[in-house]
C-alpha cells in the first residue's frame, strides 16, 4: 500500500491527554441525559466527538467548532455551549504523524491500514483524516427518551450513503482493556467537506486522504453526579450491545 509518513518532534506526554466527560457504559444502559455543557467540554478540547443529551445527533467538534448531524444526516453548527451532551470524548488535537494515502482500500483494507500506524495497541490514539473516498455510509440516531437501551435504538438507526464524496473523519482509538470507558477499537464520525451532512461512521472505501495521528498517553475521566448515574447497576457486561450498537 502506498504511503509516506512524516514523523514530528512529540509534545510532552502531560499534553497529549484524551478527556473523557462520562464513561460510555451509561450511554450504552440508556441514560441519554447527563447535563454536561459543550462549556465545559471545550475546557479540555478543541476536537473530538459525542452526542447530545436525548442522544438527539452525533457530535463532531473541528478546531473548536461544534457540529450536530441530526437524524436526517444534516449538518448544523452549535454555537449555544449552553448545549449539553451525556458523553464525549475531546482533546487538544497535536498531530505527532502525518500518513497519506494514494490508492482505494476496502474498510477492512483501511482498518488494517491504520492499525498497522499506531505502534502500541495499549495507547489511545487521536486521528483526523482529510480526502476523497469512494463510498461512506454513515448514521445518525433520532432523539430518545431516557432508559431505552443503545443497542435497541441502533437496530433502527437512519443511514446515509455517499459515493465520490470529499470530506473529513475525526476520532479516536481506544484500547481493549477499558471497554466500559470509551469504544473499543477505531471510532470516527464523517463530515462532507461542505459540512452538510455526515454522522456516524460504518462503512468506507477511502481513495485518496492524509491521516494525521496523536498519541494520546494519559486519561482524564469525570465521572457524572446526576441521580440516573448515581443509583444505577452497571454490574452488566455491556460488550456485546456496545459492539453492536457501534458497528
Amino acid at each position: 500500500m502506498e504511503g509516506t509518513t512524516v514523523r514530528r518532534m512529540r509534545k510532552r506526554k502531560a499534553d497529549n491527554k484524551i478527556y473523557l466527560c462520562a464513561p460510555v457504559n451509561a450511554l450504552v444502559e440508556g441514560i441519554y441525559e447527563q447535563n454536561i455543557p459543550f462549556s465545559e467540554l471545550k475546557k479540555h478540547g478543541d476536537f473530538g466527538l459525542g452526542t447530545f443529551n436525548d442522544l438527539d445527533g452525533e457530535m463532531v467538534m473541528m478546531d473548536g467548532l461544534i457540529y450536530r448531524v441530526s437524524s436526517d444526516g444534516k449538518v448544523n453548527q452549535i454555537t449555544d455551549e449552553t448545549a449539553c451532551t451525556p458523553f464525549s470524548c475531546v482533546t487538544f488535537f497535536q498531530p505527532a504523524t502525518e500518513e497519506t494515502l494514494n490508492q482505494e482500500l476496502s474498510h477492512e483494507e483501511f482498518m488494517n491500514w491504520m492499525k498497522d500506524l499506531m505502534p502500541s495497541p495499549n495507547l489511545f490514539y487521536a486521528f483526523r483524516i482529510e480526502g476523497e473516498f469512494a463510498y461512506v455510509k454513515t448514521r445518525s440516531v433520532p432523539k430518545q427518551e431516557n432508559y431505552r437501551p443503545l443497542v435497541e435504538v441502533a437496530a433502527e438507526q437512519p443511514t446515509f450513503e455517499f459515493t465520490n464524496t470529499k470530506g473529513t473523519m475525526i476520532g479516536f482509538y481506544t484500547p481493549p482493556f477499558v471497554p466500559s470507558l470509551n469504544v473499543p477499537g477505531v471510532h470516527l464520525h464523517y463530515l462532507t467537506m461542505d459540512r452538510s451532512s455526515g454522522g456516524h461512521l460504518l462503512e468506507c472505501r477511502p481513495r485518496k486522504l492524509m491521516l494525521e495521528m496523536q498519541y494520546l498517553y494519559t486519561l482524564e475521566l469525570s465521572l457524572p453526579s446526576n441521580l440516573d448515574y448515581l443509583t444505577w447497576d452497571f454490574q452488566r457486561d455491556i460488550s456485546k450491545d456496545l459492539d453492536k450498537a457501534e458497528k
